[in-house]
């Protein structure tokens, strides 16, 4: 055995490393921020953001001021009471760089200090600090103006005081480190809907979101502010703004015991999907909780004892259950608690076993009094739960009538699906193709070992604006279900989709470069996220990129996937002089290429181009689906009026 193993084999103590300080913050990033590409990037603005809503909840902060600087880096500026920056007695150091130098160290176990917070830990902004090349912190306090900065965690310098100052409050500048992260670019609008989110969450206050790497046409930075009187009333009205509703005026909840203060706002619509979003201390919970199951037996209960007692359920021949109160609401569920028990640092779920009394309790005082004083309004509701009831009925049988068929006829696979020879889903794709046409070229091109191809003809059932049932009724729609291998399945009164038998990892939607080819891809994406989000979820859900452009120059070519490689091309093949051997050719649809040139542009795995579908925003997502495949069409009308300057219109 050589030196070299044996040193490798050696196991003592001197391999045992204490990560100190953030030093382990650094090394292990995702531990804290959940991960270092665009999500973990735009999580150091919310811990910044977080500490200031803090001080709102407190009582002190009526102002939060964000700013995208050209750089990338970030300034967010508040009025609160400003971070202390007195010495701190066991540390013998500024309070000021025990916050931000200092894991769990912070204001937040402090009983009375923050009766609410955001943060649990104590470690938000001292990452935020560890993982960013330079802070700045500036403090106004006490009358005085102070200042420390940081470099990767540690302070370049002690506090410094700077002078006189008339106003209170906290000033934060970082620049996320680029050694660190995939990429330093913030995006405004996902910043700009998380603001815009937490101003309905916390009604009053003042925010405002600047970005300097963009002017507006008057010449100033482009800036959007955000301020709600109404809170969750106009959150749910913001949400369903692309819906019709179902009832005049949101139904709204306010109620607190033992310290837990409770906020719902809910509304229902004409439509079919079930949106509902909750929060703990401002923090989005993605995965529910407690609260949620409170909100859920609370409408369930009341909803069907208001039935039962007047008789509106007496006609109805099949059972009523707690999934069918659940279509066409809209809600957000919003409670301040002040030990909060997460599962995770990443806060996705809320664990407290008695919020769910509190909010079942509070919702259900209010629910009671609303449908005894509207009655009116209480019928459209139960009306649109029967109506629910004998869809859900309905859509069942669709759905068994479905997958009883594909076992009775020995799996079941559509006719159309060419499939591959491999049996393991790991490594098998599946092109959902646009037509036969392509299709059949997409079927002579492929690697038949690894990928297989549906195609699919014409345009899909637009899912948005039908019911369940009907959705089994669409052939193509059937197919997908069939080829993939997913079945949905009620548990618990939930629909559930199960993917356990997922047939292939990669389903690739792979439509004609046109505006037909738009509008298919997209009624498949609506399919999915509708039906079969958990797959979106999991990152199984790709969209092909094939090429727009071939430029050629006698037996040389090269493709082009936009407008700037297209003129590089042309550029490079006539040597910027008026060449008219130079040909380009524009690909409008996948038929009018051949299967070679189909395999090596958008096929081959070592060459294609894949675009990822990915949900950084459900309730964005949400949003947009419903006001671009929805029924209303003002709210439509109006986006593409502000977005068509954006549009590249190619016919």
């Amino acid at each position: 055995m050589s030196d070299e193993k044996q040193n490798k084999g050696n196991y003592g103590a001197e391999n045992i490393q204490a990560l100190e300080g953030l030093e382990a913050v650094r090394k292990r990033p995702g531990m804290y921020i959940g991960s270092t590409d665009v999500k973990g990037l735009h999580h150091l603005v919310w811990e910044v953001i977080d500490n200031s809503i803090d001080e709102h909840l407190a009582g002190y902060c009526t102002h939060i001021d964000t700013i995208v600087h050209k750089d990338n880096s970030i300034t967010v500026k508040d009025n609160g009471r400003g971070i202390p920056t007195g010495m701190h007695e066991k540390l013998q150091k500024s309070a000021l760089e025990v916050v931000m130098t200092v894991l769990h160290a912070g204001g937040k176990f402090d009983k009375d200090t923050y009766k609410v917070s955001g943060g649990l830990h104590g470690v938000g902004v001292s990452c935020v600090n560890a993982l960013s090349e330079y802070v700045r912190v500036e403090v106004h306090r006490e009358g005085k103006y102070f200042e420390q900065e940081y470099s990767r965690g540690i302070p370049t310098g002690p506090v410094k005081t700077l002078g006189d100052s008339t106003r209170t409050g906290t000033i934060v500048t970082f620049r996320p480190d680029p050694t660190i992260f995939e990429t330093t670019e913030y995006n405004f609008q996902t910043l700009a809907g998380r603001i815009r989110e937490l101003s309905f969450l916390n009604k009053g206050l003042f925010l405002s979101l600047t970005d300097e790497r963009e002017k507006e046409e008057d010449g100033n930075f482009k800036r959007h502010d955000f301020y709600s009187e109404g809170g969750l009333r106009e959150f749910v009205k913001y949400l369903d703004e692309t819906r019709q509703p179902l009832i005049e005026e949101p139904i709204y909840v306010t109620g607190k015991e033992d310290n837990v203060e409770v906020e719902v706002a809910m509304q229902y619509n004409t439509g079919y999907q079930e949106n509902i979003f909750s929060y703990v201390n401002n923090i989005n919970t993605r995965e529910g909780g407690t609260h949620v199951a409170g909100f859920r037996r609370a409408v369930n209960r009341v909803f069907k004892q208001y039935g039962d007692d007047n008789g509106l359920f007496a006609k109805v021949k099949i059972e009523i259950s707690g999934d069918d109160f659940k279509e066409g609401l809209t809600s957000i569920i919003s409670v301040k608690v002040p030990e909060p028990q997460f599962k995770g640092q990443t806060k996705g779920e809320l664990g407290n076993s008695e919020v769910t009394g509190i909010v079942s309790r509070c919702v259900g005082d209010v629910l009671k009094t609303y449908l005894e004083e509207n009655p009116a309004m209480a019928r459209r509701i139960i009306d649109k739960v029967i109506l629910a009831a004998t869809a859900r009925h309905a859509a069942r049988k669709a759905r068994e009538m479905v997958q009883r068929k594909n076992v009775l006829t020995g799996g079941g696979l559509p006719g159309k699906l060419s499939d591959c020879s491999s049996k393991d889903p790991g490594e098998s794709e599946i092109f959902l193709v646009e037509g036969d046409s392509a299709g059949g070229t997409a079927k002579q091109g492929r690697d038949r070992n690894f990928q297989a191809i549906l195609p699919l003809r014409g345009k899909i059932l637009n899912v948005e604006k039908a019911m369940e049932y009907k959705i089994y009724e669409n052939e193509e729609i059937k197919n997908m279900f069939t080829a993939l291998g997913v079945s949905i399945e009620e548990k618990d009164g939930e629909k559930i989709l199960n993917i356990s038998k997922l047939r292939y990892h990669k389903v690739v939607i792979m439509c004609d470069a046109d505006v037909d080819g738009s509008h298919i891809s997209t009624l498949i994406m609506t399919f999915f996220f509708r039906y079969m989000k958990p797959l979106i979820e999991e990152g199984h859900i790709y969209i092909a990129a094939p090429p727009l452009y071939q430029v050629r120059k006698g037996k040389n070519f090269v493709y082009c996937w936009n407008d700037d490689e297209r003129k590089a091309a042309i550029e490079t093949y006539s040597n910027g002089k008026e060449d008219t051997s130079v040909k380009v050719q524009r690909y409008k649809g996948l038929g009018e290429m051949n299967a070679e040139q189909l395999w090596e542009t958008t096929m081959d795995p070592s060459s294609r181009i894949l675009r990822q579908v990915t949900i950084s925003d459900a309730m964005e997502a949400d949003r947009i689906f419903s006001m671009l495949m929805g029924d209303e069409v003002s709210p439509r009308r109006q986006f593409i009026e502000e977005n068509a300057k954006y549009a590249n219109i190619d016919i």
